[in-house]
């Protein structure tokens, strides 16, 4: 598998550094295969139930975070692949919250997020493998800013665990 290194600041707009300082110097497949495995872990911890239930109000259940980090793993992916394959045009931006509202993630099985989360986590692996060297390199503009192929799939893990630790420590 390709190894690639973590981004360099200007590679990733500054409001990226809460997830980027997040990351040490792990191999990226192996902190992928990692992360999800303390997910499965943490929520096969936790009672029946738990996992629709917001800590506060105005806050997304677990499963309704589960649900956000695969929207935005997907679509951090999705531009990801478009930049490393030298695509010019500026790539759209997405508001979170409607995109939560509209997934309706407590009325899916959990077992079933968390299959889908595992198999997003294979394609992205699987992905990166196909990835020439050069291609993490390639800068794009994603929402208005510009970034690296590298930047994108870094954000990733970094915005994973951002949230895992809301869901150790508030839920």
């Amino acid at each position: 598998m390709n190894t690639f290194s973590l981004p360099r600041k200007g590679e990733y707009p500054s409001f990226f550094e809460t997830y980027i300082s997040k990351l040490g110097n792990e191999n990226f497949s192996t902190l992928l295969q990692s992360q999800t495995q303390e997910l499965k872990a943490l929520f096969a911890s936790k009672p029946e139930g738990w996992d629709c239930v917001p800590y506060a109000p105005g806050k997304w259940s677990p499963k309704e975070v589960l649900g956000h980090l695969l929207d935005t793993e997907r679509i951090m992916t999705f531009r990801a692949l478009c930049i490393a394959r030298g695509e010019k045009k500026p790539l759209p931006g997405f508001d979170q919250d409607p995109y939560v509202f509209q997934g309706q993630f407590n009325a899916v099985f959990l077992d079933d997020l968390l299959s889908d989360f595992e198999i997003q986590r294979q394609a992205i692996r699987s992905m990166v493998q196909t990835f020439p060297e050069a291609s993490f390199e390639e800068i794009g503009s994603a929402n208005g800013n510009l970034m690296s192929t590298r930047a994108l799939l870094w954000i990733i893990p970094g915005h994973f665990i951002h949230h895992f630790q809301v869901l150790q420590q508030a839920y």
